[in-house]
């Protein structure tokens, strides 16, 4: 009688010449090199088995029909990267449908983004093996030639039997943590929903984005060359080996008379506007030259396209961020990608595939600075296709608004009013229109907007550069005051929210407002959002803050990594909701637009990029398509812009 399984756990070692951290799961397994060389897996939780493909073992037939059958779930830890490896292998896209990632449920759970972690957090006892990492650095990279290797450039089984054994039993060890971690995660399931989501996320990471690859090697290439031209320049300037020493260059300084306490940017931007010193000028100003040269998204372009369609894949990370569930950018960052401001982006594009430096130079103040607004233009529509791209507008500013019941800002957005303009009047009880009466308050609105929502003070506003806006110190106070006698819904929804998560810590019991209900279940504190979803606050508790008043602690991956003990309150539980929200939303625009055919290749933040034959889609109806809420957000005002594009770029 055969049994019928229901779910597959597995895990998979791998070799490939390709750096896996620099190029990426996709480029390392359609590398000629890629190897599949363990397969490790276990049937309904049941014992573990170890399939040796590098010897010559064959996966079971069983395995093999599972791996298509979204009927039968797949679970890894991070099960990406076994899909796009056993793909390779196959010859065959596997699709995510039915593949579940234990890397996203420890995620959402606010647990950290990796199994040696994960262990270590939940003190499991079949955690990883120490000598993995040193194994996997003798088998599933490159080699240096040995004697022991035979003189080849990687290590085989035969060369030494016995780490091969240690191989095979760390990787059925990894399973054995999956499956106990599994145990540990069942009692706080995901909803469907997030599965979907996942679903959605890989397929766009599996389609990639097509690159200007062109645009790319030459940008590289010229900025190489006005790096040895500038460094060049300040060698015979300063008589200084190597002037790009911020201790040469600062001694330097001090000999003609000018002190310096770092070679920071802020610094040396200042210094330069002080001094009289030509030379200490010309010098500064090509320090500042060479530290705005960064090509470092252009390499990560070159290393992780794809050699055949020049795409590049998996650049998003599903669940990256722990205590929002937004994506997080990987391999080329596209979630802090340089603005645009050149009126000319043809002309400039025109002349870095040209490699005109000449031209470059003549034309621009900074080729630098060029290179830089450029990076954005080498993300381009495969031929025939053209870029939709549309985003939401002052999502989070709704959002609050939506859920904290701030009846005049849903009023404003209903209208279609600016917010900043309308931030501004009530702040200052006069009227203030964006190139009209009272203009100049516009920007201290704007300023207050972004600063004061989660409960930011003097210090958020100087944080967000209003000293630098022209803004003087002694009206910041009266700024954040004004702000919040005009959001009185808002600042109520801040210590509403603070109160709910104190009285569930307190008691134990479930605490609801503003359609948030707080729940608290081995030891974690959940909240749940409108959409369904929770947020996670492992190991949650009252303490004594800094500032003598109860705050809640929680642990979590601090900014340094470190899995640590972090405090929060109200605002800052808002900020989480509202960030939460506003990722939920995006999730269920992206299922939207997909399901209209129009494939999502990228997004960052709150902008969604299209791929679409050429005149095929509009860009209205793409952004109508993104404004259709979720039955879940009745009452919630959105709004969504966009514009076509032959090159990704900032309107």
């Amino acid at each position: 009688m055969t049994t019928h399984h229901t779910s597959l756990t597995l895990d998979i070692e791998t070799f490939s010449e390709v750096n896996l951290g620099k190029a990426g799961m996709y480029r390392y397994a359609a590398d000629p090199t890629f190897e599949l060389l363990l397969l490790s897996y276990s049937w309904d939780a049941g014992p573990v088995q170890t399939i040796d493909i590098a010897s010559g073992e064959s996966i079971p037939a069983d395995v093999l029909a599972a791996l298509d059958d979204p009927g039968i779930t797949k679970w890894a830890f991070n099960a990406a990267f076994e899909r796009t490896c056993l793909s390779t292998y196959l010859g065959r896209q596997l699709l995510p449908h039915g593949w579940r990632c234990h890397m996203v449920w420890a995620a959402a759970l606010g647990l950290p983004l990796s199994l040696d972690g994960v262990s270590k957090a939940l003190k499991l006892n079949a955690g990883k093996l120490s000598t993995g990492k040193d194994l996997i650095k003798f088998f599933s990279v490159p080699a240096k030639p040995s004697l022991l290797n035979n003189g080849l450039n990687r290590n085989l089984p035969g060369h030494e039997p016995d780490k091969w054994d240690q191989f095979k039993t760390y990787n059925a060890r990894d399973v054995e943590a999956e499956l106990e971690l599994h145990a540990k995660l069942s009692p706080f399931p995901l909803p469907e929903q997030v599965w979907r989501e996942y679903w959605d996320d890989q397929n766009i990471n599996d389609r990639g984005i097509h690159l200007d690859l062109d645009l790319a090697s030459a940008a590289i290439e010229l900025d190489k060359q006005v790096r040895d031209k500038n460094l060049a320049r300040s060698s015979e300037l300063t008589g200084l080996d190597n002037p790009n020493s911020p201790l040469q260059l600062k001694d330097w300084a001090s000999k003609r008379g000018i002190t310096m306490g770092s070679m920071g940017k802020q610094e040396v931007q200042d210094t330069l506007e002080a001094t009289t010193d030509p030379v200490v000028k010309e010098v500064l100003a090509l320090r500042l030259e060479l530290s705005k040269s960064s090509v470092r998204k252009y390499e990560a372009m070159t290393t992780s396209a794809n050699t055949n369609d020049h795409r590049a894949r998996g650049l998003m990370q599903f669940h990256g961020a722990a205590r929002t569930g937004r994506w997080a950018g990987r391999l080329i960052q596209v979630q802090n990608l340089p603005r645009n401001y050149l009126p000319d982006l043809d002309a400039a594009r025109a002349l870095i595939k040209d490699r005109n430096l000449t031209a470059l130079e003549m034309l621009y103040d900074s080729v630098p600075d060029v290179l830089s607004q450029l990076i954005r233009t080498a993300f381009i529509p495969r031929e025939g296709c053209e870029f939709i791209v549309a985003d939401y507008s002052a999502i989070e500013a709704r959002v609050i608004a939506w859920l904290a019941g701030e009846e005049w800002r849903l009023d404003l957005f209903k209208r279609g009013g600016d917010i900043y303009c309308q931030s501004a009047s009530q702040m200052f009880g006069v009227p203030v229109e964006k190139h009209g009466v009272n203009a100049h308050l516009r920007q201290k609105g704007k300023i207050a907007e972004l600063a004061c929502g989660y409960g930011g003070s003097v210090g958020a506003l100087e944080n967000m550069g209003a000293l630098r806006m022209g803004l003087s110190e002694d009206e910041l106070p009266g700024l954040v005051s004004a702000w919040r006698e005009a959001n009185p819904a808002i600042v109520e929804f801040w210590w509403a929210i603070d109160q709910a998560a104190q009285q569930t810590l307190t008691s134990g019991l479930p605490a609801t407002t503003h359609g948030v209900t707080f729940t608290r279940q081995a030891g974690i504190l959940f909240c749940c959002l409108p959409s369904g979803r929770r947020l996670s606050y492992p190991g949650a508790t009252i303490t004594t803050g800094r500032f003598g008043r109860d705050v809640i602690t929680y642990q979590g991956q601090n900014t340094a990594k470190r899995w640590d003990w972090i405090e929060t309150y109200g605002p800052k539980l808002v900020e989480n909701i509202v960030q939460a929200t506003a990722r939920d939303l995006l999730a269920h625009a992206i299922h939207t637009v997909e399901a209209k055919g129009w494939p999502v290749v990228m997004h960052v933040h709150d902008e969604l990029i299209i791929e679409v034959p050429t005149g095929t889609a509009t860009v209205d109806e793409t952004a109508n398509a993104m404004c259709q809420a979720p039955s879940w957000a009745k009452g919630l005002p959105l709004d969504a812009d966009g514009y076509r594009c032959d090159y990704y770029m900032k309107e």
